[in-house]
């Protein structure tokens, strides 16, 4: 099966630094096959025979912390699921100079549409959706400071969930897409 693995909180503010070429051999040595990284930022698509996204999640966690001594969470979609988010995605959205859209990425525990009264979201300005494994949030950078985006970092919900903007999204759904190919 096809996968991609997000992983949380790498690489971010000189913290947590992990090279993409040896996470890239991380995942090898744990099994996973067809392994392409995809920028800095802990996007890693790869095939696997495991089926559980569980197992695999907890196999990759412990082959990072013996590797590079980091518990970092890591976060598991099939490409059924992220062809799923894809569809849901608009295809106006996108991440330049006058729109910021993200795709926030849910861990198990939150994975459900009543996330979102956990937020703080400004109906005037954000466009906010949930979808199996993910919520979609829109809003023009011209409105950022009125938006609820700006007031989910160090949330509860925001501990339980991977942000990747939609540029990223896309690209990392036409590696699963070639990886199909292949």
């Amino acid at each position: 099966m096809i996968y991609v693995a997000l992983l949380r909180g790498i690489n971010v503010g000189g913290k947590n630094k992990i090279n993409m070429k040896t996470l890239k051999r991380t995942f090898e040595n744990a099994g996973m096959t067809d392994v392409v990284t995809y920028i800095n930022s802990g996007n890693i698509v790869f095939t696997s025979e495991e089926t559980s996204k569980d197992r695999i999640s907890g196999t990759l966690e412990t082959a990072i912390y013996q590797d590079f001594d980091l518990h970092i969470k890591v976060l598991v979609v099939g490409k059924e699921a992220f062809d799923d988010i894809i569809r849901a995605l608009p295809d106006t959205w996108k991440n330049d100079r006058e729109m910021r859209s993200d795709v926030m990425f849910l861990w198990d525990e939150i994975d459900e549409g009543s996330v979102l009264e956990k937020l703080k979201i400004n109906p005037e300005i954000d466009t906010v959706k949930y979808v199996p494994g993910a919520i979609l949030w829109s809003v023009d950078k011209k409105n950022m400071s009125r938006s609820g985006l700006s007031k989910l970092v160090g949330t509860k919900v925001y501990k339980m969930m991977t942000v990747r903007n939609v540029n990223t999204v896309r690209r990392i759904h036409a590696l699963m897409e070639e990886t199909e190919l292949k």
